[in-house]
Parts: C-alpha cells; sequence; structure tokens
C-alpha cells in the first residue's frame, strides 16, 4: 500500500490524474494477465459464490479487465446485470446476455467507446437487486473509500443501495497500487465492503483484513 508520508493530501483531480497516467502506461498484454488475475480472486468471493444477481460494468481500455470475469458469472447462472449511462449521468440497467449482446453506449464515453447492453433497460433501481456490486474506481484507501472518476454515475448508485431493503456487498475491482493510504473524500462518499486486486482481497471493517 502506497503511503502519504507526510505529504499534503492531493486533491481528487490529483489523484485522478497520478492513476490515470499510469493506467495509460500499460500495454494490451499487461491489461490481459492483470485481467485474468482479477477474475480468478473475484470469482472465488463467498458474496459471489452465492450471488444470484451480480450488478457489474464493462471494463474498457486500461481499466482493469472484467470481460472474463463477466462471462465466467454468466455461465455459472448469475442473472449479471450491467449500466448503460443515462442523459443526467444517472445509471440504468440491462442485463448481460454475452459479449454479441453488447453495443456501443448513447450517451457518454469521451475518447473511449463505452458498450452497454443491448435489449430492455430495466431502470435506475434495478441495480438494488442485486447480491453484490463490483464497481469501478481508480483508488481505494484503508477506509474503503472509493475514488471514482467524478462523472457522479456511481455516487447516485451508491446512494439508491443505501435506501435498499437490504443493501448488497460493495466491492470495487483495481490494480495493486491502486489501494492506497488515504484518498480524498466529500461528505457524500461512501465506503465499500472490499477491494479486489490481482494479488489479493482486502476487506474494510475488519482492520487489517486480508484474503
Amino acid at each position: 500500500m502506497r503511503q502519504n508520508q507526510g505529504q499534503p493530501e492531493p486533491d481528487k483531480r490529483a489523484r485522478r490524474r497520478e492513476v490515470l497516467q499510469v493506467r495509460n502506461g500499460l500495454t494490451a498484454d499487461d491489461v490481459q494477465a492483470h485481467a485474468a488475475a482479477l477474475a480468478r480472486r473475484a470469482l472465488a468471493l463467498p458474496e459471489l459464490a452465492e450471488a444470484r444477481t451480480v450488478a457489474a460494468y464493462v471494463s474498457v481500455g486500461s481499466e482493469p479487465g472484467t470481460a472474463a470475469l463477466l462471462d465466467t458469472l454468466r455461465a455459472r447462472g448469475v442473472r449479471v446485470l450491467l449500466p448503460a449511462l443515462l442523459p443526467d449521468n444517472d445509471l440504468a440497467w440491462g442485463v448481460y446476455r454475452g459479449p454479441d449482446s453488447l453495443k456501443p453506449a448513447r450517451h457518454g464515453g469521451g475518447r473511449m467507446t463505452l458498450l452497454e447492453p443491448a435489449g430492455e433497460r430495466l431502470g435506475p433501481d434495478a441495480v438494488t437487486e442485486a447480491d453484490a456490486v463490483l464497481l469501478p474506481g481508480l483508488s481505494v484507501d484503508a477506509r474503503g473509500m472509493r475514488l471514482g472518476r467524478g462523472g457522479g454515475s456511481y455516487d447516485r448508485v451508491l446512494a439508491r443501495l443505501e435506501r435498499a431493503r437490504v443493501r448488497p456487498a460493495l466491492v470495487v475491482l483495481l490494480y495493486d497500487w491502486e489501494v492506497m493510504e488515504r484518498v480524498p473524500r466529500e461528505p457524500h462518499d461512501r465506503p465499500v465492503d472490499a477491494v479486489v486486486t490481482p494479488s489479493g482481497v482486502r476487506r474494510f471493517g475488519d482492520p487489517g483484513a486480508k484474503a
């Protein structure tokens, strides 16, 4: 875990630039190798082994890869929900039916081509049906605080899950070097339950716990 060592805590924009610079230096082979290890770690989680519905996402570019993870969950008979970005930056959800069912997103993406599920849109509240939610991010810290890209879409998802009858397990998928001692936090930020990296799992709420 990277330490701050007395340096001033960076703001969110500075930390995002730092993480994205490292990610942009990864080769396709790097991403693929990390993705295989990440999938093995994530699939061993009890939260996923016992889940009937998992909300996840389609990785793009140099993000920690999710393709193998999505396909294995689906092969297990898990109902996998994937997001579709709405014009107001909220997320609707659709059922993943295999890689051929994905299509370019209608909104967002910038220089990256985001993929979303084809077919019926289940609406923003469908995520509350999930037993576990796999979240994208750029960093997580020792408190379980997650740093996202800043669009606010997953802030809405997490707020919606706080109001759910039963809150699902919240798991962020990252590279090993993105687990840090501290990331900037704002009042609306909510902690996750665990982080999965290619080398292991760290849980929050049980200090120092690692699987």
